[in-house]
């Protein structure tokens, strides 16, 4: 099932729910037209499950787009501010507190949870629990994946009841901590943990955004019917933080005469085939497993505008089937912050200040990193259907984490220390058009354990990967993967160990037709 979800979100992304290649907004100030226009793309696409020729509800007017300005696309650069506006501070934190009221009754009573049996004896112990980081708050003992996956969702959905009530990137941050911290608090009856607050609040500001901004990709407060059902059904499992908002504030199923939301280009690739984890590094000796992944570029990182945050970002999520328990193999991506572009010769440049997330969990090992630094997009063309793309990210990583020497387990509790450092992260891809194309990925890491196994960990991951087209937008590809770790602790001295990992796949690759040139 949760093949053919990804899979009817990725066709729904490319196949016109995103917004289409033209300036009629930018140009044209009249409503009808614009009506015309809009039920003209939304007829294209293949969510079009009903006629939006229907009469509409007029009765909220959104602000006249002549006077919004626009990208290069003709899409608004922001939310329609009228439509969207703040709501006063306590609607998004009222949503924040049904949110976690409902996690808590469900992991009390369905889950069965001890740690959830909360009640004035805990909440008092906990409101004098201190600074988190005092002596009051200690380091959580769960597994890898709840801690490094489960908690930043959480933290997005926080984020995400925030953003959708017409509170920026920043702002919503707050809302973010303070979710995580009233969770620390009230959610849980022992003693609250520094690193889930961490990882709740700055893992949920990655994935909130592009939660946030994907959904709006999808929204079409347009549409009726069926498609609108489908087009609010969509958004509302990527963001359900927003869907609660939307929700309640009415907008699910409310009908404007305009577009709303801000959208931006959008690259859609889905790699569906064979994965190999090797036992070390012997080759194609491990067990085969069904491989599934997805991946998302959002935005034009070479357009020339005043950049906000995320407004350019890349995430890619990998799903391994057969693995036990270690489902979702990994989740990478990165989005700017702040930036501005550049030209240097035959070059096309985004430098900035970049937020970058990993989270590697497979079953030889498992390392997650939280980090913020430089980093710089290029691009440049070489042939008429060749160019060379490259991304490099210099971080400082405040906090992470990373197996023990003893490597993964399946138990439910913590098997990984806590630390940080820094990491630098190289992908370079040599892209034919459709015909073949050539990728590196090189990521090194320094881990410092902070809590854990004494001593420092240096990893390195490297990625070549060769596709080659079949037809039109569909390839398969082969990628190595391989894993090198080398710790040096007192205790232990010092071990070097090496994991190969092959992959062979079909690539499906929906571009869109404002984002064209292979970046990705």
């Amino acid at each position: 099932m949760k093949k053919y979800s990804i899979l009817l979100f990725a066709i729904a992304c490319w196949s016109g729910v995103f917004t289409p290649n033209t300036d009629l907004y930018a140009q044209i100030g009249n409503f009808q037209d614009d009506i015309t226009g809009a039920q003209a793309r939304a007829s294209s696409s293949f969510l079009t499950l009903s006629d939006t020729t229907k009469p509409v509800d007029t009765s909220k007017k959104v602000q006249s787009l002549d006077t919004v300005l626009f990208d290069m696309y003709g899409n608004l650069r922001v939310d329609d501010p009228l439509y969207n506006k703040r709501a006063p501070w306590y609607v998004p934190a009222l949503n924040i507190v049904g949110q976690e009221v409902l996690l808590n009754l469900a992991d009390n009573y369905l889950l069965n949870f001890d740690w959830a049996r909360v009640g004035f004896r805990s909440w008092g112990s906990n409101l004098t629990a201190g600074a988190p980081w005092g002596d009051g708050w200690i380091w959580d003992n769960t597994r890898f994946g709840n801690d490094m996956f489960l908690h930043p969702y959480t933290g997005a959905n926080y984020f995400g009841a925030a953003r959708a009530s017409g509170y920026n990137f920043w702002e919503s941050s707050v809302y973010t901590f303070g979710g995580s911290y009233m969770w620390k608090i009230f959610g849980e009856n022992g003693a609250p943990e520094r690193n889930s607050l961490f990882y709740t609040t700055v893992g949920g500001m990655f994935g909130g955004e592009i939660m946030y901004r994907l959904s709006s990709n999808i929204l079409d407060d347009r549409t009726t019917g069926l498609e609108r059902i489908a087009r609010e059904t969509l958004a509302g499992i990527l963001s359900p933080g927003r869907f609660a908002t939307r929700l309640f504030d009415g907008k699910l199923s409310h009908v404007t005469d305009q577009e709303v939301y801000k959208k931006e280009p959008l690259n859609v690739t889905i790699f569906t085939g064979a994965h190999i984890i090797n036992d070390n590094s012997k080759f194609l000796t491990g067990n085969i497993s069904e491989l599934l992944n997805i991946q998302f570029d959002y935005g034009n990182p070479f357009e020339r505008i005043d950049r906000n945050p995320y407004d350019f970002f890349k995430v890619l999520t990998e799903v391994n089937i057969g693995e036990g328990r270690k489902v979702i193999n990994d989740v990478t991506g990165y989005g700017l912050l702040v930036g501005q572009n550049s030209n240097a010769g035959n070059f096309a440049l985004l430098s900035g200040v970049f937020q970058n997330y990993d989270f590697w969990d497979n079953p030889t090992y498992e390392l997650t990193t939280l980090g913020f630094g430089g980093g710089v997009v290029a691009r440049m063309p070489l042939l008429s259907n060749a160019s060379w793309f490259s991304v490099l990210h210099l971080d400082l990583v405040p906090f992470g984490g990373n197996n023990k020497v003893a490597g993964p387990d399946t138990t439910q509790i913590g098997d990984f220390n806590f630390g940080g450092g820094a990491e630098a992260k190289f992908e370079s891809t040599l892209n034919f058009g459709n015909t073949a194309s050539f990728k590196l990925v090189a990521n090194y890491y320094w881990f410092h354990t902070y809590v854990g196994e004494p001593g420092n960990n240096f990893i390195a991951i490297v990625k070549p990967r060769v596709t080659v087209g079949i037809f039109d937008n569909l390839s398969v590809g082969v990628e190595e993967s391989i894993y090198s770790s080398v710790r040096d602790s007192p205790n232990f001295g010092t071990i070097h160990s090496v994991n190969t990992e092959q992959k062979i796949f079909l690539i499906l690759y929906l571009e869109d037709s404002q984002r064209g040139g292979h970046y990705n």
